[in-house]
């Protein structure tokens, strides 16, 4: 996992647009893929991820931290 911080002053260079099957439009270079966590998240501020046939919960929390659970 990535421990870097990814602000609004933060971004990688040289990014451009792109769009993917089944992921919002978002920005990203050839070998990462950024989205905002916003978008991610939704109005709700929760959602859920399936990988390798576990779920799991990735929320904000109220001190704006992202917090991943199973």
């Amino acid at each position: 996992m990535n421990s870097r911080a990814n602000t609004d002053h933060d971004k990688p260079p040289d990014l451009e647009k792109v769009s993917r099957p089944g992921l919002p439009t978002a920005l990203a270079n050839p070998s990462e893929l950024w989205i905002d966590s916003k978008t991610l998240l939704g109005e709700q501020g929760v959602v859920l991820i399936r990988h390798e046939g576990l779920t799991y919960r990735l929320q904000a929390t109220r001190f704006g931290k992202l917090l991943l659970t199973k």
